[in-house]
C-alpha cells in the first residue's frame, strides 16, 4: 500500500460500493491484469486450490480475489481489523496507518460483491500456519505488516501454506516507506528459495517452486498486450520480467449488488444518473424559447 497514510480522524465510510472502483485501497488496474491472469490460468488448469490474503485493508483486492473461487474452494482472509496487535511496534503502525478500518467495513464491501464472506481470521497473520492447511493455497497475497520481523514471518508462512506450484504476491516490495518489506522478501529471493515471476511498481509476483514453464508463458501473454510494456532482465542469476502499467486496461470486475446502471470509462456511469434530469431540462428550453418546429425536433432528438 503505497499511498498516504490515512489520518486518524477520517470517518468511516460505510456506504454501499455500487462498483470496485468505490472501495478505497491500492489495487492497481496493472496487477488487476496479472491476478485475472494467473487465476484464470490456474481456474483452467485440473487442480485446485485455496485462496489467502494476509492483511485487506477495506477489501478491495479480496473482493477482486474472491470472483475466482472456485466450488469447494476456501478464501481465507488475515486482518487485525480493530484487534489490538501484539506488540508496541506493530500498533503503533496500525494506529498510523489503518485508524478507520474496521472488519464490519470490510465486510459491508465483500458482501456488495459476494453473496458469503471468506474465512476470515482476525488476528496477527503469525497464526496462519495453525488454521489454515499446510500444502493447500494456489494463490498467496501479502499485504499486512510493514515490519520486518513479520513480513519476514509472512514470507515463511507462504511457504509453508504454498501449494505446488503456487503464485505468491508481495505487496509494497520497493515502496521507500517499506524497507523492512524490501529486506525480508529480497533476502528470501537472494538465499534462492523464492523465485520471481514479474514485479510491477508495486508488487512482486514469484513462485516456491520452478517458474519455468510459467514464467515463459507470462512472457507471451505480456508480448500481446498493448497496454503492458515489460522487460526482462537477469537478477540474482535468474530472468526477472518487470511490468510497467500506467496505460493498463483492467479486467472485468465483479459486480455490485447496488450497481444501477452500466458503469463506463471516466464518469460515464455518473453521466448517464443525470442524463434524464438534462434532458427534461433541455425540453423545457426548448418548449419555451425555440419556434415550434425546432422544439418538436429536438424532443425527437431528445
Amino acid at each position: 500500500m503505497t499511498a498516504p497514510l490515512a489520518r486518524p480522524e477520517e470517518p468511516l465510510n460505510l456506504s454501499a460500493p455500487t462498483r470496485l472502483d468505490e472501495v478505497k485501497g491500492w489495487f492497481w488496474p496493472a496487477d488487476q491484469v496479472l491476478f485475472d491472469w494467473f487465476l484464470s490460468r490456474q481456474n483452467a488448469g485440473p487442480s485446485g486450490g485455496d485462496l489467502l490474503e494476509l492483511g485487506a485493508y477495506l477489501g478491495k483486492s479480496a473482493i477482486f480475489l474472491g470472483g475466482y473461487l472456485k466450488e469447494g474452494e476456501e478464501f481465507t482472509v488475515c486482518d487485525l481489523f480493530d484487534s489490538p496487535a501484539e506488540d508496541d511496534g506493530n500498533d503503533g503502525e496500525m494506529r498510523r496507518s489503518y485508524a478507520t478500518l474496521t472488519r464490519r467495513a470490510f465486510e459491508a464491501n465483500y458482501r456488495a460483491f459476494h453473496d458469503e464472506l471468506p474465512t476470515v481470521v482476525q488476528a496477527v497473520t503469525a497464526v496462519l500456519p495453525d488454521r489454515v492447511r499446510h500444502a493447500s493455497c494456489r494463490f498467496v497475497h501479502v499485504d499486512a505488516s510493514h515490519l520486518y520481523a513479520h513480513v519476514r514471518t509472512d514470507v515463511e508462512t507462504s511457504r509453508l501454506l504454498a501449494a505446488p506450484g503456487a503464485v505468491v504476491v508481495f505487496d509494497d516490495f520497493r515502496a521507500e516507506h517499506c524497507p523492512g518489506v524490501a529486506a525480508a522478501v529480497w533476502g528470501a529471493v537472494d538465499a534462492r528459495r523464492l523465485h520471481v515471476l514479474c514485479i510491477t511498481q508495486h508488487k512482486m509476483y514469484a513462485t516456491w517452486d520452478d517458474p519455468e514453464p510459467l514464467r515463459t508463458e507470462l512472457a507471451a501473454f505480456l508480448a500481446g498486450r498493448e497496454d503492458l510494456w515489460h522487460g526482462v532482465e537477469e537478477v540474482a542469476g535468474a530472468p526477472l520480467i518487470r511490468v510497467t502499467g500506467r496505460k493498463a486496461v483492467p479486467p472485468k470486475h465483479p459486480r455490485s449488488r447496488y450497481e444501477t446502471t452500466t458503469p463506463g470509462p471516466g464518469s460515464a456511469a455518473v453521466q448517464s444518473r443525470h442524463a434524464p434530469v438534462r434532458g427534461q431540462l433541455a425540453r423545457r428550453l426548448g418548449k419555451d424559447l425555440l419556434p415550434p418546429v425546432l422544439a418538436r425536433r429536438l424532443r425527437r432528438w431528445l
